[in-house]
């Protein structure tokens, strides 16, 4: 059913927005939506997606348009499941034993491009290869397979903002600009999907997330490399912008001490010198679990970012497991705009 109708004609844009529920006739007519071109955010595992037909140019337009994405940077094709994917790409061996070790999961892979595959040369920004997910929400998979066609989800915000974990996150950044959000709750997650090239050569980290590399190299048996691009090379993935993920705040990483009118992101159990001076505070996981830090962070940035500070501090958070994938987008949050 459709629950509200969010009639959002402002600066931002000019179409109403649904909120759909996320039931039998939410999941039917975001499809429907999709199959006619239209632009649907549909929560995942990781973040909700910005979804539009992948092998619709126009619809993949739209996305840039709504989002102010460069359209340099390629988008992830997702899928209902591993067979409809090898349809869009050519999975190795490497790429089919990741494929079926995590799908359904947080986890991309690029692969070269399947010949007569449906994703457009748009979505893929002009690429041989092609990122594709089988997503781990079963929600996501029911509007997948609804809609009858790879679906091109980036993150449904604002291109180089926070992240959304929430169906308002969604419309706080989108409203007036896309068909309707379908309404999944918050995602478990919190992170978007690690991403792993299976091209030449060795499988390459691309972006750590919702899958540990650890885990990626325990199925591998081997390290995964890294990328070698060069510098001002364009993206062979998404999420692969310096500048990424970013509030309004400034950002400041691995803060020992917090500076008089900062806003705060917290982890664990220790409480930095001039907390007390802090403008807001908000611990990601008080027990220090990474698991937990990862579901919030995105949240977490906009509640903070929404305090006004002008800058907000982030105390150490370790470098492994799910903590590669937080600093990461930490450090792009951080980085230059």
């Amino acid at each position: 059913m459709v629950t509200d109708s969010l009639d959002v004609n402002d600066d931002r844009g000019s179409m109403p927005t649904r909120q759909l529920a996320a039931d039998a006739a939410g999941v039917a007519e975001a499809g429907a939506l999709l199959r006619a071109g239209g632009l649907v955010a549909i929560p995942t595992e990781t973040v909700y997606g910005l979804g539009a037909d992948a092998g619709n140019p126009a619809a993949v337009a739209g996305i840039y348009a709504a989002k102010e994405r460069p359209r340099f940077n390629p988008l992830i094709a997702h899928l209902p499941d591993l067979d409809a994917a090898r349809r869009e790409g050519v999975f190795g061996p490497d790429a089919l034993r990741l494929a079926q070790t995590f799908w359904p999961g947080p986890l991309t892979l690029v692969v070269p491009a399947a010949a007569g595959g449906r994703v457009c040369d748009l979505a893929r920004a002009g690429l041989p290869s092609v990122a594709l997910r089988v997503p781990g929400s079963a929600l996501a998979r029911a509007v997948l397979a609804a809609a009858g066609c790879p679906v091109a989800a980036p993150s449904a915000n604002r291109s180089g903002r926070v992240s959304p974990t929430q169906a308002d996150h969604v419309l706080g950044d989108l409203a007036g600009r896309i068909a309707a959000v379908l309404d999944g709750g918050p995602c478990p997650v919190g992170v978007e999907s690690t991403i792993v090239a299976c091209l030449d050569g060795p499988p390459v980290l691309l972006r750590p997330g919702g899958v540990a590399r650890e885990a990626v190299e325990a199925v591998l048996g081997r390290a995964l490399a890294l990328p070698a691009a060069p510098a001002g090379a364009a993206p062979v993935s998404p999420g692969l912008l310096a500048s990424h993920y970013a509030p309004r705040a400034a950002v400041r990483l691995d803060a020992a001490a917090i500076r008089p009118g900062e806003a705060v992101l917290l982890f664990g159990p220790t409480v930095p010198e001039g907390l007390g001076g802090a403008a807001a505070s908000l611990n990601l996981s008080p027990a220090g679990d990474l698991a937990e830090a990862a579901a919030h962070l995105f949240a977490g940035l906009r509640r903070l970012d929404a305090s006004g500070a002008a800058t907000i501090a982030v105390v150490p958070i370790p470098d492994h497991g799910l903590g590669e994938a937080i600093r990461d987008r930490l450090a792009r949050a951080a980085a230059p705009r």
